[in-house]
């Protein structure tokens, strides 16, 4: 028992054992160096008597037995004793002192052999051995003081916070696997990231570096298009993603049953650009396929108005652009329905405008306020409701866009399976906040006609997402899975797609995607991030130190697998996530913490070979300031020819002028490209 006579019998038991190793060396001293103390007069003849009957034990024979017998009395003094425990104090400083102790007490003999007085002889071979003696008994205190259990070396848990990672190649003719390698305690080990179900929504996640496109994107355009998806590109900086998709149609054009034609939407490089009308008016069934075009038009241009849908002064010029765009798809069955006929109509003044609007029996219950506020001369009131369309939309006045938006060298339809596509629509982050308007109209319509029963399997990728608006993001995810469309949405960080969108549509579009791939974010994404991984148990060691002892305890808690600090800290090409899985495909350890594995010298070697984006049309600036002036004059064609009906009730015919012949555009046939090396190469761009 740990009482005070216990431990006060402990002591006197170390005293008396150091005690007897110092008097085994006192006799051990006084019997071999007997001259010397003879000489000196320190001798006795009591003294002699007892020494000479001790030395008849045989323990003083020779010097190694003397010194064996007063080290074992030491060690076993040192054995009981407990010094005050020091942090400080090193294992090698504790060696050190003990062998040189040992060293120096063993080898002092040698000091016998000297050819000097007998008296220097002695003195020199009691203070060697005296010095390793102290040597030895301090090492030994020393190690008394030593703390036996010391603290983790990893001093950021990145050992503890290990878990273990799927490692198993799960494939399917849908999935997309990134191969990486993962860290468990000590050891690197392989693991494959599979995306096996990407029809129930991917989340890319990932600040400007973190390498989203380069680790990730880049293999999912490769890996659909080898399993023969259709896919539609959305490619924030165009051509990066757009030459990518291309060159893949071009190697793995075989693996398709009817080979798709290649399209691109560019308004900055005309040459290089299909034109495409995303008012097609067989696309627009009904009266709300106008509402959606026109919410999505105001909603791209005035990004705000994200978070006051409702509101008066939101709703009324959606339903006013509404108006006009439906107004033009009853006219003549939509001969004038594009974009850039919408834009110049609302440009009219309001009386001829409002009287031709008001021929329409489906739109007057929507332009029927304004009219009422024309008539009335609230004219402040008709600024503030029209006005803000009409401000908006001329930023989209441009001969570039009029010329894009308004041919029909393709649909939409990219999925159809008798016609597959894959479409490129590019942005430049330098005119974002004209083109993104155009470009979100473009990606609404093409989800109306890709979401559908019975067609082929496609991806739709879109980079930097919150760049464009689609309103109803969600539905496609939560809807498009049985139709076979899988929906890739990247974003820089999840406060971005807040500020864009709005808190409650961001979060039910984080919260919806059953795939996520984040790799270095910071602030509420990174705590999002972490708090949905959710904790594994992790080991806890504790150290108490106190005078005479030390105390180790040990257990086991649960904690956040991948802490939010540790997200903020990824490196590029480092990403943290969880993956969804199919009924028939179970993946039991969903999540990862891991690095993607890329092959830099294969993909800078396979990129400096890729093939330029063609020349699709040689375009003129004449041609795009002719097409501009001619749809201008359309307007005002059908605004004379209107106004003339409700004057003269008979209809009013006009000689047409011989149109003008159009150059067609045809599909060129993959045989009939080459390439600059004068190899033939597959064409899959339709020109």
């Amino acid at each position: 028992m740990n009482t005070g006579e216990d431990a006060q019998g402990l002591r006197k038991i170390i005293d008396f054992s150091r005690l007897i190793s110092i008097s085994i060396l006192c006799l051990h001293f006084y019997i071999i160096c007997y001259k010397a103390f003879d000489h000196w007069g320190w001798t006795a003849e009591l003294t002699d008597k007892i020494t000479s009957n001790i030395a008849k034990t045989g323990l003083f024979n020779s010097i190694l037995k003397a010194k064996f017998a007063a080290l074992l009395f030491m060690a076993i003094s040192l054995l009981g004793a407990k010094g005050k425990k020091d942090e400080k104090i090193q294992r090698n400083s504790i060696v050190a002192y003990l062998l040189c102790g040992l060293l120096v007490y063993f080898l002092s003999f040698l000091a016998l052999y000297l050819q000097l007085s007998i008296s220097i002889v002695a003195i020199t071979y009691m203070c060697l051995t005296g010095i390793g003696y102290l040597l030895m008994l301090t090492g030994g205190n020393w190690l008394s003081r030593l703390i036996q259990s010391s603290l983790s070396k990893d001093i950021f848990n990145s050992e503890n916070e290990t878990f273990p990672q799927e490692e198993r190649l799960l494939e399917n003719e849908y999935s997309i696997n990134l191969p990486a390698k993962y860290q468990l305690k000590k050891k690197i080990r392989d693991s494959w990231i599979n995306v096996i179900n990407p029809f129930r929504g991917l989340l890319v996640a990932g600040t400007p570096g973190s390498g989203k496109s380069y680790f990730v994107i880049r293999h999912i355009i490769d890996q659909h298009i080898k399993k023969g998806f259709t896919m539609f590109l959305y490619d924030f900086k165009y051509d990066d993603l757009t030459k990518i998709a291309y060159n893949k149609l071009l190697q793995y054009r075989k693996n398709y049953k009817v080979p798709p034609n290649f399209y691109i939407i560019n308004f900055d490089d005309l040459d290089r650009t299909h034109r495409c009308n995303p008012l097609d008016p067989n696309g627009m069934e009904d009266i709300t396929d106008a509402t959606e075009a026109s919410r999505t038009i105001m909603m791209g241009l005035n990004r705000e108005w994200i978070k006051k849908q409702g509101d008066f002064f939101v709703e009324s010029p959606i339903n006013f652009l509404t108006a006009v765009i439906w107004y033009l798809r009853k006219y003549k069955d939509g001969r004038y329905c594009t974009l850039p006929h919408v834009i110049e109509l609302m440009q009219v003044e309001y009386d001829h405008l409002f009287a031709v609007l008001e021929m329409q029996e489906e739109i007057r219950v929507l332009i029927n306020p304004f009219i009422s506020a024309y008539h009335n001369n609230a004219k402040a009131q008709l600024e503030g409701q029209i006005a803000s369309a009409k401000i908006g939309l001329a930023r989209l006045s441009s001969p570039q866009l009029y010329y894009v938006l308004s041919g029909n060298d393709f649909t939409l339809d990219v999925n159809n399976p008798n016609e597959p596509k894959i479409i490129c629509v590019g942005n430049n982050p330098q005119k974002l906040q004209t083109y993104g308007a155009v470009l979100s109209l473009y990606i609404s319509r093409m989800i109306k006609l890709v979401n559908r029963k019975g067609q082929q399997k496609t991806s739709l990728v879109f980079d930097e997402f919150p760049t464009i608006y689609f309103n109803n993001m969600d539905s496609l995810i939560a809807t498009a899975r049985s139709n076979k469309v899988a929906t890739t949405l990247a974003v820089q960080d999840f406060s971005q797609l807040k500020k864009d969108y709005g808190a409650e549509q961001a979060d039910v579009i984080t919260g919806i995607v059953g795939n996520v791939i984040s790799g270095q974010v910071t602030g509420d994404t990174a705590k999002t991030l972490s708090e949905g991984f959710g904790k594994i148990m992790q080991d806890r060691t504790s150290l108490s130190i106190n005078s005479s002892d030390t105390s180790t305890s040990k257990s086991s808690q649960l904690d956040y697998a991948v802490p939010a600090a540790k997200i903020a800290g990824l490196s590029s090409g480092e990403f943290v996530g969880m993956v969804a899985d199919n009924p028939d495909q179970k993946i039991k350890l969903k999540m990862f913490h891991a690095e993607i594995q890329n092959d830099h010298a294969a993909l800078a070697k396979e990129e400096s070979e890729y093939s330029p984006i063609p020349v699709i049309a040689e375009v003129t600036p004449e041609d795009v300031q002719e097409n501009y002036l001619r749809i201008k004059k359309q307007v005002g064609d059908l605004i004379k020819e209107q106004l003339s009906t409700l004057i003269d009730p008979k209809p009013i015919t006009e000689k047409k002028k011989p149109a003008k012949k159009r150059s067609i555009r045809k599909s060129v046939s993959p045989s009939q490209l080459k390439t600059s090396k004068g190899k033939e190469q597959e064409k899959v761009i339709s020109m």
